[in-house]
């Protein structure tokens, strides 16, 4: 069996990073990285700080006049120094230089947007509302945590959470469906990715944010709440009621198709790695020397922790560059590399991506087809190559930033490019692509990809072609077990139909 490293420097290299890479706002649950990082974050908030330039302290100074101004004149240095802090670390730990002036007029601007001119604002709100936007304006996964959503980054991440079990992202300021989480109320009650929501219990959240809407969705358990859906292809609006409950989110799942593993992992949460030990456990016990190959399902997984992305990755790699990280500045790199002993033995391995495939997934991806041990099939991945550490501020709440890229072993970036499969499957079906694919490319101020090409799709198949029969409809599926009953990958693709390389 393959035994995890778990060295001091191992242990520390994943707590120095501890990334929740993910579609996502406000699903991360991180520590502050070490080293140098760690130093600068520890020491501003002891209250040391790092000089600034002459016009850096007079954007500081503009930003103190706009929050005068909102405040009716109150002075709340704890509040200032709150704002002063954040805008040290974004200047300092971001993933590429950022003007000041740039960042000041964003959070300007934010206070004004949202100010109400009738009455004074609460600092508070100020320097929250000043963060926000300051945060939005960098990418679309940087951000200001207040307290209530850093306290729900940390519970996320450990696979269990209250509320209804839909993943969403916001969206020309309309909330959009990325995925269900398998057998949650959401689930359950039809929800589909894709889906557009603009009510919650009758009150329209368009234009209102992810955060307003997020605390609309979340309630006590067995609360039920009342969700107004525009979903493509449907002639109007309409109704759907779902039980909130406590999420309890099965990281990995199992089961055989004839003598195929099929493993499907829906999210990288801390819970990963025990899934897999537990399914490649049952699934040799099952099948023993007879298993044919197995079948790693990332479809429609949005990503995760990292360090259970290179768990997952090197449970199938027994050497080799699994991820590299880099951040901003010279030596500010970071490498992952697979131990000795791979779970499979070498039995082949088909990935399924698709569009909803994201981050963690694409770690995982792109390091089994780099070093050639699985054939990845499906269609372009989201194309989510950025980091965010998560690091608490000394006053309150945290900030998400994005503070390096990560590569595949080939050296390609993965941001806004994603990871293109050498199997193309064209049917847009829900199993196969979700709906209205928006990537990470589309994305409102998304990082730009540069580095080693990604290359050209492979040969294009029409998934109904595909003769096996699965378990419930899904011709992705089918195709993964012709391709690994085939005598070769050009007797496979023969007999499907396979256009060229596009």
């Amino acid at each position: 069996m393959k035994r995890w490293p778990r060295t001091p420097e191992t242990l520390a290299a994943f707590i120095a990073v501890a990334l929740f890479l993910t579609v996502l706002p406000g699903l991360s649950g991180c520590a502050p990285e070490e080293s140098r990082l760690g130093r600068v974050l520890d020491s501003i908030s002891s209250g040391v700080t790092y000089p600034l330039s002459v016009e850096a302290e007079q954007e500081l100074e503009r930003f103190d006049n706009a929050f005068y101004n909102a405040s009716g004149g109150v002075d709340d240095q704890g509040q200032l120094r709150h704002f002063h802090d954040a805008f040290r670390r974004v200047r300092l730990n971001y993933v590429e230089p950022v003007a000041d002036r740039f960042l000041i007029d964003a959070a300007i601007d934010g206070i004004a947007d949202d100010a109400e001119p009738e009455r004074d604002l609460a600092p508070r709100a100020i320097v929250e509302r000043g963060l926000d936007a300051m945060m939005a304006s960098l990418d679309p996964h940087s951000s200001y945590l207040n307290p209530k959503e850093f306290q729900e980054t940390q519970v996320s991440t450990k696979g269990q959470f209250g509320g209804l079990g839909v993943e969403i992202t916001l969206e020309n300021e309309t909330i959009k469906v990325v995925a269900p989480i398998e057998d949650t109320p959401a689930f359950l009650a039809g929800m589909s990715a894709g889906d557009l929501i603009t009510h919650v219990d009758g009150e329209d959240i368009r234009g209102k944010g992810l955060g307003y809407a997020v605390n609309l969705l979340r309630g006590e358990p067995g609360d039920p709440v009342v969700i107004t859906v525009v979903r493509e292809n449907s002639e109007h609006p309409f109704d759907i009621t779902i039980v909130r409950a406590i999420i309890k989110v099965r990281s990995v799942r199992w089961r055989l198709e004839g003598d195929v593993g099929y493993i499907r992992v829906n999210r990288f949460t801390e819970r990963v790695e025990p899934g897999i030990v537990e399914a490649m456990n049952a699934l040799r016990s099952v099948l023993g020397g007879e298993m044919a190959g197995l079948v790693l399902d990332l479809r429609n997984n949005p990503g995760g922790l990292l360090d259970q992305s290179i768990i997952l990755a090197d449970a199938f790699l027994d050497h080799g560059r699994i991820v590299s990280i880099k951040s901003r500045g010279e030596g500010n790199h970071r490498a992952y590399s697979a131990s000795p002993g791979d779970m499979a033995s070498g039995l082949p391995v088909v990935v399924l991506i698709n569009g909803g495939s994201a981050s963690a997934s694409e770690i995982v991806a792109g390091a089994l087809q780099d070093h050639g041990r699985a054939t990845v099939m499906g269609s372009r991945s989201f194309g989510k190559g950025s980091v965010q550490t998560i690091s608490p501020l000394p006053v309150e709440g945290a900030l998400r930033l994005t503070t390096a890229l990560y590569y595949a072993p080939s050296g390609r970036l993965i941001q806004a490019a994603g990871i293109r499969p050498d199997i193309v499957l064209t049917s847009k079906t829900p199993e196969t692509e979700p709906l209205e694919i928006t990537r990470e490319a589309d994305l409102p101020h998304s990082l730009s990809g540069t580095g080693v090409a990604n290359g050209a799709d492979g040969p294009v198949i029409d998934p109904e072609n595909c003769q096996s029969v699965v378990e419930g409809e899904d011709p992705g599926l089918a195709c993964a077990l012709d391709f690994l009953h085939s005598a070769s990958s050009a007797a496979f693709l023969s007999s499907v139909g396979a256009s060229p390389r596009s």
